[in-house]
């Protein structure tokens, strides 16, 4: 009952919050309501037992990616309130496409009622990082070392080719 509860209250959170992010003017703040729905995301999956993806997908993309975009937003200063005229035609293609989305998405919604499928878990702790760690140092252990070597030397790579030379 409390994981139902979190659901709609995750869900809430998630979709008030990708609204705010669409209709704020102010890019900032809907680079804060965008990372508040990563969140909220984010908890959908330690509802469905999947820590590592949670936690993954917090580091990526609400630590990451998020802040990448608020420091170019912030150094290329986009809070102009002055916006461009739009010509007629751009805001009848605009509504047009945005009318043919909602309509592949009311006949999906529609589509769904006539098809239900019950899901279940067929491995109660299939998303712990406990499993993913058995499998990735037992059965794929050599890739993996290979993949690490691979980004090391990439790494270095790159430290190389950013030095400047003393001359």
């Amino acid at each position: 009952m409390l994981t139902e509860y979190a659901f709609w209250f995750l869900s809430f959170v998630a979709i008030f919050s990708a609204l705010a992010m669409i209709f704020s003017k102010n890019p900032v703040y809907s680079v804060l309501s965008l990372i508040l729905t990563f969140f909220a995301i984010a908890g959908h999956y330690f509802l469905l037992n999947a820590q590592f993806l949670a936690a993954v997908h917090i580091i990526v993309y609400a630590g990451a990616i998020m802040v990448l975009f608020l420091y170019v937003i912030m150094m290329l200063n986009l809070n102009r309130l002055e916006e461009d005229k739009k010509s007629t035609w751009m805001k009848f293609l605009s509504v047009a496409a945005g009318g043919l989305l909602l309509f592949v998405l009311l006949a999906v919604v529609k589509r769904t009622d006539e098809i239900t499928i019950t899901a279940q878990a067929a491995n109660s702790d299939c998303g712990l990082v406990e499993n993913l760690g058995k499998v990735l140092y037992n059965d794929y252990l050599l890739p993996f070392e290979l993949a690490s070597i691979l980004f090391l030397g990439a790494m270095v790579g790159a430290v190389y080719l950013s030095k400047k030379e003393l001359a």
